[in-house]
């Protein structure tokens, strides 16, 4: 959720993931913090994180 009032990694019920950055989605700054927040959150280096499918889509499939 690009654009959110705090930065935080929200675990759902489901298994999925949602994320909030406060970051823009223009110039792939959203994607960043969002690989940014991953990797501290799951305490992993940023290098690990990649975004397979969804780069331009609020749903996502990130690898580890």
């Amino acid at each position: 959720m690009p654009r959110a009032k705090l930065n935080k990694v929200d675990p759902q019920p489901d298994g999925t993931i949602r994320v909030h950055t406060t970051a823009a989605p223009a110039d792939g700054d959203a994607n960043a913090a969002v690989i940014k927040l991953l990797a501290r959150h799951f305490d992993v280096p940023k290098s690990t994180i990649r975004i397979v499918r969804g780069t331009t889509s609020r749903d996502k499939v990130i690898e580890f």
